[in-house]
């Protein structure tokens, strides 16, 4: 039996000072599922989202990538395999220009400038985005802004692919703009979002957290369909 890419074992976390946020969360994902991380907000879903690239650490439990510990020594290995797209892409985009935004990672894991340049115009390119590869991230409109941030991601080819709200806050044709690349992508997905016609258009599965523990796991169309267990989940506000 081949080993799942992600593997999330009785994960709780804390931040410091405050009460638990994370309670025992347990779930697997193959390579290639597609999954929507649900529930209202304050339930944890960011909180674990950035577990999966080692953005934060578990109190305890754990959190394997292709069976490899996110630990602090493996945080290298596990960030070339997992690419994490903020909520805020201006989190992601720092530089003066995109395409210094997205040829960071690659100098930063040992490629050339001009290869670090090749890779970023591909990226951009291959986000349609090629054309604003010299402006800052500053005078991008709300969509471009997100698929910037998804190209600084996507240069690294990531295995799996981390996305936290990608159409939140955004005008009809940015958010079906998002919608529609998604459901062409070709990596694993974990998408965690409010936005449930965009899940089940972009996702297969569920997780539904509910006060940082797992309430639901299964088809998204079958969640979907069923208004009763949307409502006790907190979910049919989302609609």
């Amino acid at each position: 039996m081949s080993t799942p890419l992600l593997e999330v074992r009785d994960l709780s976390y804390a931040y410091p000072g405050g009460e638990p946020v994370l309670r025992g969360v347990s779930f697997t994902l193959n390579e290639g599922e597609r999954l929507a991380l649900l529930g209202p907000n304050g339930v944890g879903k960011s909180t674990l989202l950035q577990h999966l690239n080692g953005l934060l650490l578990p109190v305890s439990g754990e959190v394997r990538i292709g069976g490899l510990p996110v630990t602090e020594e493996n945080l290298r290995a596990v960030r070339a395999r997992v690419g994490f797209v903020f909520q805020n892409p201006d989190d992601q985009l720092f530089l003066p220009s995109l395409q210094e935004d997205v040829a960071f990672g690659p100098l930063n894991a040992g490629a050339t400038r001009q290869e670090a340049r090749a890779q970023a115009t591909a990226a951009l390119a291959g986000l349609g985005i090629e054309r604003y590869a010299d402006r800052a991230a500053h005078h991008l409109s709300g969509g471009e802004k997100r698929l910037a941030a998804l190209a600084t991601v996507l240069v690294s080819r990531p295995e799996l692919l981390v996305l936290d709200e990608p159409t939140g806050e955004l005008d009809a044709r940015a958010r079906q703009r998002i919608v529609r690349l998604l459901q062409q992508r070709p990596e694993t997905l974990v998408v965690a979002t409010h936005d449930l016609e965009a899940a089940g258009a972009v996702c297969h599965r569920a997780l539904v957290l509910s006060a940082g523990s797992v309430a639901y796991d299964g088809a998204l169309d079958t969640l979907l369909a069923d208004r009763g267990r949307l409502g006790e989940l907190g979910l049919l506000a989302a609609l």
